[in-house]
């Protein structure tokens, strides 16, 4: 038997070592996979926030604030353009992902108001393109009629205690109010009219359904901050009726309005008791919408005491629809949204 070789003096006798390999990367799915549908409840509340500012620069002598109402709906779009454009990628991807947002409450309102949106996209158009902002209401008309027939299937085919009246179907079934005041100014005043009474009977009947429930049981806390939603249809109710020269009719839902924008405030300890959540965005809509109702309606029956009194809500919702607006995109810029809305993912 031969020895073995004896080791080489000019090599080294230690084991070599080799580098681990380069750690596994997912293969990136594509943008935006899993946008949140609760990110349009805020931005639908830039949009009023920028609206009730046009309507107050367009009362005498307040033109000086036309440039602030103009430049917040100018950003507005933009943002609701590009969220928009983020949320359509995933049903364009899968059809069924529709179902699965309309699954969870904050999908639910968040689709609703995404709809209501295109309307209100229409609306800050109007003054400078009519025909395209006709398109647009038409369009949101269309997408929330879809939206409705859609959750209530879902409500017919799930459990019976799920099929209750709850405070966003303010948005979903009484949203086509958003359209006449777009449609007015326009010379639409019919589609308008018979829009006006139709939603006064769906904002009667959740009201009433709601004020049942709420004697039955308490709504959670989590689920407090949506019963600000009662206060949008009175707000635009107030507008619409305003537009159309019906003077009481327009006093008596502002002063609706008022009543229950009181009534929020002095129950805000209780509506807020859990603590900030996306869910605040359903906040914002109704406060920046019950200036602009204040200022028509009750200016159809107060004049100048009406302006001031819608003028001094603005002031206060101009503070708390950014603040409340602020954390929830900071949310969806960096993930968290998603995740505390539920959000379906691709």
């Amino acid at each position: 038997m031969s020895n073995p070789p004896l080791p080489d003096g000019n090599r080294s006798t230690r084991p070599r070592h080799f580098p681990p390999p380069p750690p596994l990367v997912a293969k990136p799915q594509g943008l935006w996979r899993r946008t949140p549908p609760a990110v349009f409840l805020p931005i639908l509340g830039l949009f009023g926030l920028g609206l009730s500012w046009r309507a107050l620069a367009a009362q005498p002598g307040m033109g000086g604030f036309a440039p602030l109402g103009e430049a917040v709906l100018g950003a507005t779009l933009l943002v609701f353009a590009f969220a928009l454009i983020a949320w359509l990628s995933k049903p364009l991807r899968r059809p069924g992902v529709v179902m699965q947002e309309l699954g969870v409450l904050p999908g639910r309102a968040g689709l609703a108001a995404m709809a209501l949106g295109i309307m209100l996209a229409g609306a800050t158009l109007r003054p400078f393109a009519p025909g395209l902002a006709v398109i647009l209401v038409v369009t949101g008309i269309l997408a929330l009629a879809l939206l409705g027939v859609l959750i209530g299937v879902l409500l017919l085919r799930g459990p019976a205690e799920r099929r209750v009246v709850a405070p966003d179907f303010h948005l979903i079934y009484g949203g086509y109010i958003l359209a006449p005041p777009t449609l007015v100014p326009l010379g639409y005043t019919q589609v308008s009219t018979v829009i006006l009474w139709g939603s006064v009977g769906v904002a009667v009947l959740i009201w009433a359904a709601s004020l049942h429930q709420m004697i039955a049981r308490v709504p959670p806390a989590p689920l407090r901050p949506l019963l600000s939603l009662h206060l949008m249809p009175a707000s635009l109710l107030a507008i619409v009726a305003a537009g159309l020269g019906m003077a009481d009719l327009a006093l008596g839902f502002a002063v609706l309005a008022l009543v229950l924008l009181v009534g929020l405030l002095g129950t805000a300890r209780w509506l807020l008791a859990a603590g900030f959540s996306p869910l605040w965005g359903a906040l914002t809509y109704p406060l920046a919408a019950s200036a602009a109702g204040l200022e028509a309606g009750l200016a159809a029956g107060l004049a100048g005491p009406g302006q001031w009194i819608g003028a001094i809500v603005l002031i206060a919702a101009t503070g708390a629809v950014p603040w409340i607006t602020y954390p929830i995109m900071k949310d969806w810029a960096k993930g968290k949204l998603a995740k505390k809305t539920n959000a379906a993912t691709l």
